[in-house]
């Protein structure tokens, strides 16, 4: 069944589907305490959640997601005091001006790509299938990390470079970030958890402004309910903020343990949502 706008302005106004709504907005709590911890944003989470259960569109699900993983993360480092772990210095400077690049071409890339298959449903199977895939291919690298050698990259070109890539990633699938971002800054600048979450989050906040300020400029801000993206950003912003109390009280081995738990439930959904979208989402 396909849920309109007014639809889900009904669901808050009168209650009779406010099971649904309440779903996503304590899903949204809870992706964002994590994705503040893990550095995953809490996109990755709360999208697939969104298409498996909100009926609404591809872009809709976007532009809610991508904009409460801003809010989340914009309140995650404005809040962060000193002598607590610190985004690395030139190279999550070159990675967030990569990130912005890779933003505004992720959300130009979606927006082609929906206007040249004109179907929701083939856009949403898509960006599952890839999810599954990256997320799939981070947790077999998490698993095996210990015994893999990690890179010190300092060249500007290759961390614009990987910048550019993670930005893309998250403007294109919608999730504002996710599990990929922590592989790249494990495996190519040597982070470890504490130090990728952070920076994960610096890049995250940089492709999601170029993604909102993209939206905005070129007019294609999709209808949307105004109650639920609200009271998205409140719950996404007091996750942020109950994340970062709870960081601090979590060891290196805590942090991969969450991190490769997410990667699971990740995985379970979007394999459910590619199937749903593949049947049409009836």
């Amino acid at each position: 069944m396909h849920v309109t706008i007014e639809d889900v302005n009904v669901w808050f106004l009168y209650g009779e589907d406010r099971e649904v709504s309440s779903v996503i907005v304590f899903v949204t709590f809870i992706a964002t305490v994590i994705g503040s911890i893990s550095g995953i944003g809490g996109g990755v989470i709360i999208k697939p959640v969104m298409d498996a259960v909100s009926g609404l569109t591809v872009s809709v699900i976007s532009f809610l997601c991508g904009t409460t993983v801003l809010a989340m993360t914009s309140v995650a480092l404005l809040t962060r005091k000193d002598g607590e772990v610190r985004v690395n210095g030139k190279i999550g400077t070159l990675l967030a001006i990569g990130s912005v690049l890779g933003g505004i071409i992720g959300k130009e890339a979606l927006f082609f790509i929906r206007q040249a298959a004109g179907n929701d449903e083939l856009v949403g199977f898509t960006q599952n299938i890839i999810l599954v895939i990256l997320t799939a291919m981070v947790f077999l690298y998490t698993v095996r990390k210990n015994k893999i050698e990690t890179l010190h990259v300092v060249h500007p070109v290759l961390c614009l470079s990987s910048g550019l890539f993670l930005g893309l990633c998250s403007s294109f699938l919608g999730i504002g970030g996710g599990p990929v971002n922590i592989m790249i800054l494990s495996y190519l600048f040597s982070m470890d958890s504490k130090h990728a979450a952070l920076n994960s989050l610096f890049i995250i906040f940089f492709s999601q402004l170029a993604s909102l300020a993209m939206t905005i400029l070129t007019n294609s801000v999709p209808d949307f309910p105004w109650l639920l993206l609200i009271l998205m950003i409140a719950s996404g912003i007091c996750g942020a903020l109950l994340g970062r109390k709870v960081s601090l009280k979590l060891s290196h081995a805590h942090v991969d343990r969450l991190f490769m738990a997410v990667m699971v439930v990740i995985i379970g959904l979007s394999l459910y949502n590619v199937f749903m979208f593949g049947m049409g989402r009836k």
